[in-house]
């Protein structure tokens, strides 16, 4: 499918939220464009964004903004476990999660699962500002479905980031609660899981399936925020179920070198807006 356009001479990317809105981004070039067995990679090269990585027509993540993504799933978890050394992550081909992962030294060993291995190739040749060309010894790169990767891991992680993309195509099943089961029994007793819940502007079915399906299994369930402005409405959500009671004074301590997160990030990401109460009740922080 072509998803590029030229107008009046220049190259747009017009990227199609549901079918009430469409975002166009102009772009310079098509840096790379090739289909896998299960959808279509492109790195394009943007004026406002910069390189970013499309799949089946739908922007992930960008040179200018990934790092918020990347970090605050991350750094939240990562900081609110007291002794992660077994991460596993789910989805993150363009490897921005897993770099963000690598700058806790306690951790031994990362798990990143992404059923298709030309995301990782593609973001680690042409998307180096989100990927930093990782090559840390530590990450260990699974090209198999998550949803079966899971299933075979009882009991074996500290912290599961699920990185999905929109709940469509090879990500749907991401977002069901089968899969948040089998990942609860992945995680050991004291683990914390956190998975991107969509925005809470314009897919609030979504964040409220999520939140009540982690709710289900974990006693301790938070939704957070950031502002992506990649993403449709800007403001995003994750959710985060912890088997055990959560310290936030833990992100206090935080000091790693972000560009986003910090301490007094970390802390505010879970206070939400009067309308995400609402709809999320109970949440207390």
């Amino acid at each position: 499918m072509n998803y590029i356009k030229e107008q009046n001479g220049q190259l747009w990317l017009t990227e199609d939220e549901r079918e009430n809105l469409k975002i166009s981004y102009r772009i310079k070039e098509i840096i790379y464009s090739e289909r896998s067995p299960f959808q279509h990679v492109m790195i394009l090269d943007s004026y406002d964004f910069g390189r970013m990585l499309v799949l089946d027509g739908v922007v992930q993540t960008t040179s200018i903004d990934g790092h918020i993504y990347n970090e605050m799933i991350t750094h939240v978890p990562l900081s609110l476990h007291p002794s992660p050394k077994k991460v596993l992550i789910i989805g993150g081909g363009d490897c921005g999660a897993a770099r963000e992962v690598a700058k806790y030294e306690e951790v031994e060993e990362i798990h990143l699962v992404e059923i298709d291995e030309l995301v990782v190739q593609a973001c680690k040749e042409h998307l180096p500002e989100v990927s930093g060309n990782l090559s840390d010894p530590r990450v260990q790169y699974v090209y198999k479905d998550g949803v079966q990767f899971v299933k075979d891991h009882m009991n074996t992680y500290d912290v599961i980031i699920i990185d999905s993309s929109d709940p469509i195509g090879p990500a749907q099943v991401l977002f069901e609660y089968d899969f948040y089961k089998s990942v609860h029994e992945a995680l050991k007793e004291d683990g914390i899981m956190v998975c991107q819940s969509q925005s809470p502007i314009f897919h609030m079915d979504v964040l409220k399936q999520t939140y009540a399906n982690i709710r289900h299994l974990f006693p301790h369930v938070y939704v957070y925020t950031a502002t992506v402005p990649t993403y449709p409405g800007g403001l995003w959500s994750f959710t985060l179920g912890a088997k055990q009671p959560v310290l936030f004074e833990r992100l206090n301590t935080f000091a790693k070198q972000t560009k986003y997160a910090n301490a007094d990030i970390l802390n505010q990401c879970f206070y939400l807006p009067q309308f995400m109460k609402e709809q999320l009740q109970p949440q207390s922080k």
